[in-house]
């Protein structure tokens, strides 16, 4: 019999970022502890686990800004692994300090500390290259050579971004690359090295995984970050000037909570260029994605209908400018070289006739966030729980709201009485369980909630606050707090509400 599609089956899952898990190196790794979470949820009864973009993080330590949309986070590399298998010892980890304390991540010394042990591990792995590392590097040549070479040659700059780079090497000169590559070999080889620990660990984690019947929901960002190996590899992608400076850059428009708009400063795509080889790039990029997960979330869908263009140099987002996008011709040229990749559309915001019949035409699901159901005193909206069609997937919240308590703790006196009414809550319950029974109650056939919510955490486990800087993506759970006892709460209102198969034992009398 044809199994049911994923995000097709009344399912639910939770939303919990790599870095967040419990890790004794001061960052949650593709170690041990991220397959006890697996267990975790498959006694809690869920079908999915959501994560955020999991590529290396540049300035600000955030994951939608990464050097390479291809490349895993090196942080990711579980330390305990590698012990293991003898690249390093326990004593040399033991020696690093990673920070102190098990719910924050010090991302400044997990610079230092990731790095030197790294460079303790290369020459054991240069001496006993595993068998497989060559096919690695050859089946990933397409982004690994580029992005290796990248990371080295930002390493010798100490740092700075590539469009500060001498123009030899900014601009790819033949001579220049190939003079680098030389130079740089034992550099090169270290930022290969890294790339194999993680995917190897990755693709161990995520057969695990799907073996217990829990599937991966990834995180593709839109635009990739001005200063990375994608748009130093691919100029002719993005909208650069002849120094590969960009000329505009992404983010959104004023509305009424940001006056000045969103500035996000990523470099825009080149979409003509791109339609006249059937959008390669993004085929490779949506390919690789596929792979790595089950379930592809696509952040801003809109922006494939139209973005916002803002002039290079600008200091706010007020003078941008609507173009247009690929729209539904780059899905369905997906649907045709890669084939029908389970999508989440991110579609939240204001959103305009078109790219409602974007999202309709495209079938993939929505998102619907909770939050943003309140406030107006004659509210009605679309994001009330009733209203849900079955094909979207719905939030308490996403990774850039507050909890639930977070946010009934901030919110006015209107929101508050409309939520409590709505959700009939009470403090015997508690108020976040409240909400999530009543998700998990829609009709949307998947629910996703932040794992901090069913532990009933306010602010201080938030993961973004949009806008920002300095105290994002830092948040790690405790380990006690994943327990049996939580995950069969999350089970019993799992199945309550027939979110996975309630097993049914016959009798002999009911037989006969």
């Amino acid at each position: 019999m044809k199994k049911t599609p994923l995000l097709q089956r009344r399912r639910s899952g939770i939303l919990m970022p790599i870095f967040s898990l419990p890790s004794p190196y001061g960052i949650g790794t593709l170690g041990k502890e991220a397959y006890a979470f697996v267990d975790f949820l498959k006694k809690a009864g869920q079908s999915y686990w959501q994560i955020l973009p999991i590529g290396p993080t540049t300035f600000g330590d955030s994951p939608y800004q990464s050097y390479s949309t291809f490349a895993g986070n090196p942080y990711f590399i579980d330390l305990d692994f590698l012990c293991e298998e003898e690249y390093l010892t326990k004593e040399d980890c033991e020696a690093e300090d990673f920070g102190s304390d098990p719910e924050d991540i010090d991302y400044s010394k997990l610079y230092q500390s990731r790095l030197k042990l790294m460079r303790k591990a290369l020459p054991v792995f240069l001496e006993r290259t595993p068998e497989d590392y060559a096919s690695f590097c050859k089946k990933n040549a397409f982004w690994l050579e580029d992005y290796a070479l990248f990371m080295a040659l930002k390493y010798e700059n100490k740092g700075a971004s590539f469009d500060l780079w001498e123009a030899d090497l900014r601009l790819r000169k033949r001579s220049a690359m190939k003079a680098a590559k030389i130079r740089l070999e034992k550099e090169i080889a270290l930022w290969k090295m890294q790339q194999y620990f993680f995917f190897s660990q990755w693709k161990a984690l995520k057969k695990y995984a799907n073996e217990r019947g829990i599937s991966i929901i990834g995180d593709l960002p839109i635009y990739v970050a001005g200063d990375s190996a994608d748009v130093w590899g691919s100029p002719d992608q993005f909208v650069l000037d002849e120094n590969c400076k960009p000329t505009e850059v992404a983010g959104c428009p004023p509305d009424a909570f940001t006056a000045d708009g969103q500035l996000w400063g990523n470099p825009l795509y080149n979409w003509e260029k791109m339609r006249e080889d059937g959008y390669a790039w993004w085929c490779r990029r949506m390919k690789a994605a596929s792979m790595l997960y089950d379930v592809v979330r696509l952040d801003h869908f809109r922006g494939f209908e139209a973005y916002y263009a803002i002039p290079a140099g600008r200091k706010n987002a007020r003078k941008g400018k609507w173009k247009k996008g690929p729209g539904m011709e780059l899905f369905e040229i997906f649907r045709k070289k890669i084939g029908d990749i389970p999508i989440i559309a991110e579609d939240l915001g204001f959103l305009t006739p078109a790219v409602h019949q974007m999202l309709s035409d495209s079938g993939y699901p929505g998102m619907k966030v909770v939050q943003f159901a309140f406030g107006d005193p004659d509210y009605e909206s679309e994001y009330l729980p009733h209203t849900y069609p079955k094909n979207c997937v719905a939030y308490a919240g996403t990774h850039d709201n507050e909890t639930v308590m977070g946010w009934l703790d901030a919110a006015d006196e209107i929101t508050v009485k409309q939520v409590k009414a709505y959700f009939r809550l009470n403090s015997s319950e508690g108020y976040a369980w409240g909400v999530i029974r009543s998700m998990m109650a829609s009709p949307a056939n998947t629910v996703v909630f932040q794992i901090q919510d069913f532990i009933g955490l306010g602010n201080e486990a938030r993961i973004n606050e949009p806008s920002t800087l300095g105290n994002n993506w830092r948040w790690r759970i405790r380990g006690e707090c994943l327990n049996d006892w939580l995950a069969g709460l999350i089970r019993k209102s799992t199945e309550t509400y027939y979110r996975i198969p309630i097993e049914k034992t016959v009798k002999n009398e009911d037989c006969c």
